[in-house]
């Protein structure tokens, strides 16, 4: 009989090899979408539909699903999940039309609702303590995002778009069967979640610290997935490079997103969610500050004439810089939902469900966004602004509500000293 430990490392490295497949899978039009893109001459608000529409459902269907895991356990909610998902991937290949498109887009993004599966799932297998590591570890998993940039384009330069959604379909459903496989389950776990009603779990909807915890959540993963969809394009847009060259530098910012969300998680075990949180917003805020800026062209009346000065991110300066942001997203990720594990032990599936629902939305509404912003201006980097100022208005949001208190509160427990003249 296997021991706890072997079952904590098992579930958790399934867990996290599934959750990388299913990511892979919410994420490919990301790179599909361009080709066809150009064969159906869409513009790029609809390109913005066609690569998030998968980002709605995956995150419409995160509160229930936190509910379902609740109720019933994580292993057999997953595994019914990433089977439900092998045909709709499989029928994008014989999609010819934009609304064939859409429609099975949006049973495909049934998979991104893996997430808060998964995470609620391999948390409840380890002490309070460590939750942070294990969710961030399970975490890594969205580096999907990147394998699907490394994975997809050289699928598609050698055998047409068509062959990625077939291929993706056969390794989701080899991907369900390993899970099941090296997964266990455990009574204890969804121990008296059955005698929670609906109305009981939804009340967390009337907790304002939840919606706090979704518009953090919603820019660390909501715009990694916004950006992880729109970076290739945004490569070929700008710089003019070839697909297999822009997804390989726009996975510069996936891969960082995933990897390190593990170091997130034992971050904000060391140094408290608030604190890894709180850093994560301002990396963001000073890197979205420079990708901000666009292609410039500005000239100078002088003695000798006008001399035109060019101001703007070259391909290598901006890498750095995504680069940096992913890293930081990556932590941010982490350190949110460590939020929710140490405020919300006995109903972590239903909060996370939440919180990973605004995430996703995020993910979802930033690519239209996104879209509409370059065909209403014609800047590519009105993105960046966009996220920009979402990122200050959050930071405001915290400081208002968890530094001023804070600070108030240590006040109060250590007064200054009088001073008498």
């Amino acid at each position: 009989m296997a021991s706890q430990t072997f079952k904590q490392w098992s579930v958790v490295t399934a867990s996290t090899t599934a959750f990388t497949v299913c990511f892979m899978v919410w994420m490919m039009f990301a790179v599909i979408g361009i080709p066809i893109k150009q064969n159906l001459g869409l513009n790029e608000t609809q390109f913005g539909v066609l690569v998030a529409l998968p980002v709605l459902t995956g995150s419409l269907i995160r509160l229930p699903l936190g509910m379902w895991t609740d109720r019933f356990g994580g292993r057999a909610v997953f595994f019914i999940l990433m089977l439900s998902t092998v045909f709709p991937i499989w029928l994008i290949s014989r999609a010819t039309e934009f609304w064939h498109f859409l429609v099975t887009g949006l049973f495909v993004g049934l998979a991104g609702g893996s997430f808060t599966v998964g995470i609620a799932y391999c948390a409840r297998w380890f002490p309070r303590e460590r939750q942070g590591l294990a969710m961030g570890i399970f975490g890594v998993g969205n580096t999907g995002a990147a394998v699907n940039k490394l994975v997809a384009p050289t699928i598609v330069v050698a055998f047409g778009w068509a062959m990625v959604p077939q291929i993706y379909a056969v390794v989701m459903l080899v991907a369900a069967v390993l899970f099941w496989f090296f997964t266990y389950t455990d009574e204890e776990h969804a121990a008296g979640a059955a005698h929670v009603t609906v109305r009981e779990q939804l009340a967390v909807l009337k907790d304002p610290t939840v919606w706090r915890y979704s518009q953090y959540y919603s820019i660390v993963f909501g715009g990694y997935v916004a950006l992880s969809l729109w970076m290739t394009k945004y490569y070929i847009s700008e710089y003019g490079f070839d697909i297999q060259l822009a997804a390989l530098l726009a996975a510069s910012f996936s891969i960082p997103g995933g990897v390190l969300r593990a170091i997130g998680g034992w971050f904000s075990d060391k140094y408290g969610a608030h604190t890894v949180t709180w850093w994560v917003l301002w990396v963001g805020l000073v890197c979205l500050f420079f990708l901000s800026y666009p292609q410039s062209d500005v000239i100078f009346h002088t003695i000798n004439g006008p001399r035109t000065f060019h101001f703007g991110l070259g391909p290598t300066v901006f890498t750095v810089i995504m680069f940096t942001m992913g890293i930081a997203f990556a932590i941010g990720k982490a350190s949110v939902f460590k939020y929710i594990s140490d405020d919300y032990p006995h109903n972590i599936g239903v909060v996370s469900g939440v919180v990973g629902l605004a995430g996703g939305m995020g993910g979802f509404i930033l690519p239209i966004m996104f879209g509409a912003l370059v065909d209403l201006t014609g800047v590519r980097s009105t993105a960046f602004m966009l996220m920009f100022g979402i990122v200050w208005v959050s930071l405001m949001w915290m400081y208002f509500t968890e530094v001023r208190p804070m600070s108030a509160e240590q006040a109060s427990k250590h007064p200054e000293p009088a001073h008498f003249t």
